[in-house]
C-alpha cells in the first residue's frame, strides 16, 4: 500500500526544483529537467518563469517547442490563464492564419511552435523574425524523451540550425530541455 503525499510537501518539491533550474539556467547553463506524474506542469512553470525574469539591452523572446501542436495549444492555453503582463505568448503552427503572422513575428516575445514549423517557417525566412531572433534569450524544448530516432535526430539538426542563426542576430540562448 502506497502512502500519500502531503500536497504541501508536493509543493514544497516542486519549488525546489523549479528554484533550482531556474538558478542553473539564469547561470547560462544548460538544464535538463524531468518530472513524472502530476509535477510535470513544474517543467513548463521552469520555462515561464525563465522566460519573465530574463532581462537583457535588447527585449527578451522565447522560443517553446513542443513536439506536438495539441501539446502547443495545451501550454498556449496555461500560459494565457496566467495572465502575465510581460507576457505576449502566440502559437505559431501549420494551422496559424497567415494573415496573423506577421503580426506575431513583429509583436510576441513568447512564441510557442513545434520542430517541423521551425524548421519550415521560422529558420528559412529569418530575416522576418530578426527582431524576435535577436532577443532570443530561452529555447525551450519540452517531451524530450519522443525525440528520438529519425524525428530527434531532425530535431536536433534543426536546435543547431537556430543556434547559428542566433548568433547571426548576436544571440546566445540558454536552451532548457525537459522531460
Amino acid at each position: 500500500m502506497s502512502e500519500e503525499v502531503p500536497v504541501g510537501r508536493l509543493v514544497s518539491v516542486i519549488v525546489a526544483v523549479l528554484a533550482a533550474a531556474l538558478l542553473i539556467s539564469l547561470a547560462g547553463l544548460v538544464v535538463l529537467g524531468a518530472t513524472g506524474g502530476d509535477a510535470a506542469i513544474g517543467t513548463t512553470l521552469t520555462h515561464i518563469i525563465e522566460a519573465v525574469l530574463a532581462r537583457r539591452e535588447v527585449p527578451a523572446t522565447a522560443l517553446y517547442v513542443f513536439p506536438t501542436k495539441a501539446l502547443a495549444q495545451n501550454q498556449a492555453g496555461f500560459l494565457a490563464r496566467l495572465s502575465l503582463a510581460s507576457v505576449t505568448a502566440c502559437v505559431y503552427d501549420g494551422d496559424t492564419p497567415r494573415q496573423d503572422r506577421a503580426w506575431i513575428r513583429r509583436t510576441a516575445n513568447v512564441i510557442i511552435t513545434n520542430p517541423d514549423m521551425c524548421h519550415y517557417g521560422i529558420l528559412p525566412n529569418h530575416s522576418k523574425w530578426a527582431r524576435f531572433l535577436a532577443g532570443l534569450s530561452l529555447v525551450a524544448i519540452d517531451e524530450l524523451h519522443t525525440l528520438r530516432g529519425i524525428f530527434g535526430s531532425h530535431v536536433a539538426h534543426v536546435m543547431r540550425r537556430l543556434r547559428r542563426i542566433a548568433a547571426h542576430y548576436r544571440a546566445d540562448p540558454v536552451f532548457v530541455a525537459t522531460s
